[in-house]
């Protein structure tokens, strides 16, 4: 389930900044809509998926309710995803498979 969530977590954070950084401007300076609408319907996707993955994942491990926050905050900060990948979920992942190998 982490593998899954690391993934949809990156993908998430990736459309974010696209529709931040690429679309909106195309969208409200160059009037140019299409894209927007594009990216947006998938950024809006892949953040219920997030939202739903990181709920299962925090029942799953059992987590408290203070990392279940950290999760959804993070989806709604830009590069919030890539932080909580790189300090968190990678250094869960790396124990995990730590265990698995003993």
């Amino acid at each position: 389930m982490l593998k899954i969530f690391r993934a949809i977590a990156l993908l998430e954070g990736v459309s974010y900044l696209a529709l931040f950084a690429i679309s909106m401007p195309l969208k409200h300076w160059s009037s140019i809509p299409g894209p927007n609408k594009v990216v947006g319907y998938v950024h809006g996707g892949l953040f219920i998926a997030y939202i739903v993955l990181a709920v299962v994942l925090w029942m799953e491990r059992k987590w408290g309710i203070k990392k279940l926050a950290y999760l959804l905050l993070a989806s709604l900060l830009p590069f919030g995803t890539f932080y909580l990948d790189r300090e968190w979920l990678s250094k869960v992942a790396q124990e995990d498979r730590k265990r698995a190998a003993n």
